[in-house]
């Protein structure tokens, strides 16, 4: 893996430490793509206090962290660089290149866990029959696209990842290998696999010219072969606005949320949640209890008989 941008000693040490991720821990390319971002980023403020990743010192790593928050960095990715630089700076340690940790002193700001977006099955319908709408081969692409999403909790990669091999023979559940190339089974219900049917029968008209043996579901004729998360999201946010639904309130990890939320407001268990989500600590999940806490308050405050003014 190699570390672009990133000058002097701390380029090796960036390029090893990507290296290890990608072999020892079975990171995913985008993961490996996250930690290569955050570090060149790292690496570029330290130029600028004639240092580098090799040679900073805890100063020099207490005021780059100080640094994200002054740039306006939204608080997730502000934590996810902080995380970034910590991880890199343990795997030094382990190697003994460095006797010391410098971002070892510095303590992370505390950040809340914010609730997630959560569409209601209303709009997810609407979401769903505007998708349909769209004219011939692209509605039933993205129609079963949104249906795949919301019937099965996938997250984006995982979804436009998926092979033509993985639903040729209808199956009730996809294999699909998550984060840190764990597998899990996801289900498929039975409007995912009309839908699934419905595009396979116009899927031929989306292959690159020449590729008939191409394995993608989702196949394109851009460069990768096949439709791109950023795409995806793109034509999300069409259908949301056709939906009536503001298109901020609405992404692909949205309806995985509503996936998840949707199925404890149907009384689910929280482990059968969970596993389905491909979620390593339950804490994870837990935090849709929130959301389908909120929504059942709510019906008992205005469905039970005892909350209705005399």
């Amino acid at each position: 893996m190699s570390a672009p941008q990133i000058q002097g000693r701390g380029s090796s040490w960036a390029e090893a430490f990507l290296e290890m991720m990608s072999v020892e821990r079975a990171a995913a390319k985008n993961t490996l793509t996250a930690y290569t971002r955050d570090l060149t980023d790292a690496a570029g403020f330290l130029t600028g206090r004639d240092r580098d990743l090799a040679d900073a010192s805890a100063e020099d790593v207490e005021a780059y962290f100080v640094s994200l928050s002054e740039r306006g960095l939204s608080p997730a990715t502000a934590s996810r660089r902080r995380a970034s630089v910590r991880q890199f700076y343990r795997f030094v340690l382990g190697e003994d290149w460095r006797a010391d940790d410098p971002s070892r002193r510095v303590e992370a700001p505390k950040k809340g866990r914010s609730l997630p977006k959560v569409l209601s099955r209303a709009e997810v319908d609407r979401l769903i029959a505007a998708a349909g709408a769209k004219d011939g081969a692209q509605g039933l692409r993205l129609g079963c696209m949104v249906e795949l999403a919301y019937a099965s909790g996938l997250r984006i990669s995982e979804l436009t990842g998926l092979t033509l091999s993985a639903l040729a023979r209808d199956p009730a559940y996809l294999i699909v290998k998550g984060k840190g190339g764990k597998e899990r089974l996801a289900p498929l219900n039975d409007a995912a696999r009309t839908a699934v049917k419905a595009y396979l029968q116009v899927r031929p008209g989306f292959l690159p010219k020449g590729d008939k043996a191409n394995p993608w579901l989702f196949a394109s004729r851009g460069k990768e072969g096949r439709l791109t998360p950023r795409r995806f999201a793109q034509l999300l946010d069409e259908v949301a606005a056709d939906a009536g639904i503001d298109p901020a309130r609405v992404s692909p990890h949205v309806l995985r949320h509503a996936f998840a939320t949707h199925l404890l407001e149907g009384g689910a268990d929280l482990r059968v949640v969970q596993t389905l989500l491909g979620h390593a600590d339950i804490g994870t999940t837990q935090i849709y209890t929130h959301v389908a806490g909120d929504h059942l308050a709510q019906v008992v405050a205005t469905k039970h008989p005892l909350a209705k003014k005399p």
